[in-house]
């Protein structure tokens, strides 16, 4: 596919793949998770073919959950690390939810709030992922006590609210800040975008350092 005119590369065919396969995983998840949650959202367990199987199949969503944002992780984990200009862009915040951008420092490939959401994904996904071993009966039955297992419920149902506010503030941002999805769309952003929001991380591009 050819590039269009003025366009800025930002994500690869692979790196949209895996955000999106993310993605579809995290939904999985959370319709299959909020069937088992309360009785008044079970009917959610019939996109899954009944209780049972939506019980069977939650976590296997979630391992494959795991590795594929560990492939995430590791694709843009360098983008992701703070820095002083992260704290002064955090301290302007009225700025840039006035979108008053030039008031804030420059922004390279992530702003603060992006890395925010990144390492809370992180960090909720693995607190996810190790919660919810101890309460999958199927394996791991035999290996934690009873008042472990009440415990690790508890924690995995508030990491679980936790996620699905982080990805609605994430979806949310996207479709506030205009022409940020094209560029998980299409792989490409205008330059016009790249230099109002992400004006360093354009420098480094025209410099040829990324």
């Amino acid at each position: 596919m050819r590039r269009e005119r003025g366009a800025v590369p930002r994500y690869t065919p692979l790196a949209r793949a895996n955000h999106w396969l993310t993605a579809a995983l995290l939904i999985l998840l959370a319709l299959s998770g909020l069937s088992m949650f309360h009785p008044g959202l079970f009917f959610l367990s019939h996109l899954f073919g009944g209780g049972e199987a939506a019980r069977a199949i939650h976590p296997w969503f979630g391992v494959v959950l795991l590795a594929s944002f560990a492939l995430l992780f590791f694709r843009f984990v360098g983008d992701n690390l703070w820095s002083r200009d992260d704290t002064r862009w955090m301290g302007a915040i009225r700025s840039v939810m006035a979108n008053e951008e030039e008031k804030v420092p420059e922004v390279d490939r992530y702003n603060a709030g992006q890395k925010l959401v990144f390492w809370g994904m992180t960090w909720l996904i693995l607190i996810l992922f190790f919660s919810g071993l101890v309460i999958w009966d199927a394996y791991f039955a035999t290996y934690t006590a009873i008042e472990t297992k009440r415990i690790a419920v508890l924690v995995h149902s508030v990491a679980a609210a936790a996620i699905i506010w982080v990805w609605i503030v994430h979806v949310y941002a996207s479709l506030w800040v205009r022409g940020t999805v094209r560029g998980m769309m299409r792989g490409s952003v205008t330059a016009g975008w790249a230099w109002r929001h992400h004006r360093k991380w354009l420098r480094a591009m025209a410099r040829g350092e990324r």
